[in-house]
Parts: structure tokens; C-alpha cells; sequence
């Protein structure tokens, strides 16, 4: 069996930097690339596939690249498909949907045709190389193996994904309230903070929700690997499972959890309800006594604490319903901060309009996309301690 393979990282669109740095700290440093379409690609065993399933924290799946060609006609794509070294990675029995195909400004556009043909291609060379007769279907009552087709201007990729369901599904989450926050992208708002670099100082969520920022911060600052309470793909895949020392790379993991760190990570809501799903939640990421939740409206929070980091997803006119409430909301967040003049402040909403009813303009901003819906993070540095 082929060791060492190309593996594509995938994340939402403005979080490719953030996935690619978690790359470079897990110990990829020296194949870890970014393209000219922004995706993140290293090399490694499938030990590193799996490590790279359990740690990243910011990505949404992990992939093989199992192929790379030019094709514009469904001839060329049928034949280099079928030259893929498929017997590498599908045992006879297996299950292998093609399960999505995307073409962007390519001559083959047909995305359903695509798939077939993909199919077609991959059962045929099955067939030749099992010596299985072509009158005779190929059983798939075996692990499945979900293949992807990608087509850029008539440069075809072919993926095997790894994880199955997408990696913010940690297994802690589960309740939620409406329109919430995906784990990785939660995730990855901390970590475009200052507070991961000192996770001793007070971390507020004034708007928590189901707790995903705390839930998300905590296991930041404890190490504690976002993968490690669920299932993967590959767990099924016999060929991959005998080269991938998952069961010891999760045992390291364990090991490597800081148990002992105390936190001062606090979550507010105005929604009793939404308090009891955060402790739920909580408790279901093993946190519990970790994190303090307390029902109160925004507008009450102060503290005498310094050098502190607030991260708020309030609601906005889509998930209110009134944007006269919202404006007021932004307003009143604007006066509850401003004292807090060492805390810094990240609120993440998609009104373009929030700086005005903040009233104050952010230091920096930075797009991201909840799903389909594109928001920004406002970010308001506090004043620096004086040492």
C-alpha cells in the first residue's frame, strides 16, 4: 500500500489561513500549501490523516486526493478516471458513492453526467482488476468510501473523504436554539482573538446561546482534541485502520489535555431556556464545573476585571424579526462595553450596519460565512496594561 499521500484540508472560505496554521503546529509545516483557489493541501501517512481528523479545529473535512487531470470531454474523464489506482483504495465488497460533483467554468458542466461517468469508470476498472465478469454488478454491501468530483476550468480533482460527517460536529451539541454558530467557525473567531496566547484571562459570552463559544473556548484553552468523542469514515476502512495507530493517537491526546487549568469562562442569555441547553451541552463536552452560565440580559453585565475578551454572535434582523430591536440591542451593547476599556471585544453579525448603532468603529474587521450567510467579525481592541 501507497504510504504517503496528498491530502486536501477543506474549510469555509475566509478560514484558510486559520486551518493551515493548525496544520503547521500539528507538525506539517513543510508540506502544508495553499493555492491559487485557496485551498489547503499536505502530505502524510494515514496516521496524519487521522491525527488531522482528531485536532483540527477550524476545518470542515479532511480528503485523499486520489487523483489530479485536465479533461473536456466526458472520454477523457471517463479514461483517466478509470486509470486511477482504485484497487488501492476500495476492497472488493466496498460501497463507493459518488457522492457530489461541482464544475465551475469547465466544458463538462453536467454535474449529474459527471457522476455517472465517474461511476461507470470506477466500477469498470473494479471489475478488471477483481476479475469480476461486466455482465454481473459489483456487490457494495462492504464500509463505504464517498468519492467527490471537482471540475475548475477543465481541471478535474477526485477525493475520497475521510471524515464523513463534517468535523464541527464535535458530538457535544445536542440541542441548539435557532440560526446557531457552527463549532469550527466558533472556533475559529477564538482563535483570531488574543485569548488563546493567555486563556487565564475572563472570557465573556453575553449572548451564549447553547454555549458553543464557551464550550469551543474551554476545549481550546485545555487542549483538548475537537475529535475526540466522535466517529470517522475511516474508522471503517480495514486497509487504512491497520496504518493509522488511531486508537494510540487518541490515548496521546488524552494525555496531552491540561485537566487541571482553571478558567474563568463565563456565558450569559437572556433566554432561560438557552442557559439550560449551554449546561446540557456542557456537560456532554465533559466541562462541566468549567464554565459558569447565568441567565441575565446583556445590558446587566459589568465587571471589575481587566484585560478580559468578550465574544458576542447577537441576533440580528434575520434571527429577530425586528430590526428596530436590533438597533437597539447594538446600541446598548455599545454603551455596556464601554467601559470595559482593557477587554477586547469580537461581535460577529452579518448587519453591515453595526459600527453606526455600536457607535464605534472597529479596529479591525474580517469576513467569514456562517453557511451560506456571509457575516463579519467586528474586533475592538482593549487598551494595553501598563507592565
Amino acid at each position: 500500500m501507497r504510504r504517503n499521500f496528498k491530502i486536501q484540508a477543506t474549510a469555509s472560505a475566509g478560514l484558510e489561513s486559520l486551518v493551515a496554521r493548525e496544520l503547521r503546529n500539528l507538525g506539517y509545516a513543510e508540506s502544508v500549501k495553499i493555492d491559487d483557489r485557496s485551498r489547503v493541501f499536505f502530505e502524510g501517512e494515514p496516521a496524519d490523516i487521522a491525527k488531522a481528523n482528531l485536532w483540527l479545529r477550524t476545518a470542515d473535512r479532511v480528503k485523499i486526493v486520489v487523483g489530479e487531470f485536465t479533461s473536456k470531454t466526458f472520454d477523457e474523464l471517463f479514461n483517466s478516471v478509470f486509470n486511477l489506482d482504485w484497487p488501492e483504495f476500495l476492497p472488493l465488497g466496498s460501497s463507493f458513492p459518488v457522492a457530489k460533483a461541482k464544475s465551475v467554468k469547465s466544458q463538462l458542466h453536467n454535474e449529474p453526467t459527471i457522476q455517472a461517468i465517474t461511476k461507470k469508470a470506477i466500477v469498470k476498472r473494479l471489475q478488471q482488476h477483481y476479475h469480476r465478469p461486466e455482465s454481473l454488478p459489483l456487490m457494495e454491501n462492504g464500509p463505504e468510501y464517498s468519492i467527490e468530483v471537482l471540475i475548475n476550468k477543465d481541471e478535474v480533482t477526485i477525493l475520497l473523504d475521510t471524515t464523513g460527517e463534517s468535523l464541527f460536529k464535535r458530538g457535544y451539541r445536542t440541542e441548539h436554539g435557532g440560526a446557531p454558530i457552527k463549532e469550527n467557525l466558533a472556533a475559529a473567531i477564538i482563535l483570531l482573538t488574543t485569548w488563546p496566547a493567555n486563556p487565564l484571562r475572563p472570557f465573556v459570552d453575553p449572548t451564549c446561546g447553547s454555549g458553543t463559544f464557551c464550550i469551543e473556548a474551554a476545549m481550546i484553552a485545555k487542549n483538548i482534541a475537537p475529535g475526540l468523542n466522535r466517529t470517522f469514515s475511516f474508522e471503517k476502512w480495514p486497509w487504512f485502520m491497520e496504518n493509522a495507530n488511531f486508537e494510540a493517537l487518541k490515548k496521546e491526546a488524552k494525555l496531552n489535555e491540561k485537566s487541571d487549568l482553571k478558567l474563568d469562562i463565563q456565558g450569559y442569555d437572556i433566554d432561560g431556556r438557552m442557559v439550560e441547553i449551554a449546561r446540557r451541552n456542557t456537560v456532554a463536552a465533559g466541562l462541566k464545573n468549567v464554565i459558569q452560565y447565568k441567565q441575565m440580559r446583556l445590558q446587566d453585565f459589568k465587571s471589575d476585571l481587566l484585560d478580559g475578551v468578550i465574544i458576542s454572535n447577537p441576533p440580528y434582523g434575520e434571527r429577530l424579526g425586528d430590526e428596530e430591536l436590533v438597533h437597539k440591542l447594538y446600541r446598548d451593547m455599545g454603551e455596556t462595553f464601554r467601559p470595559l476599556d482593557t477587554w477586547s471585544k469580537y461581535i460577529i453579525t452579518a448587519d453591515e450596519a453595526f459600527e453606526t448603532y455600536f457607535e464605534n468603529r472597529a479596529t479591525k474587521k474580517r469576513k467569514l460565512y456562517n453557511g451560506a450567510l456571509k457575516s463579519n467579525v467586528y474586533q475592538f481592541f482593549g487598551k494595553r496594561l501598563k507592565k
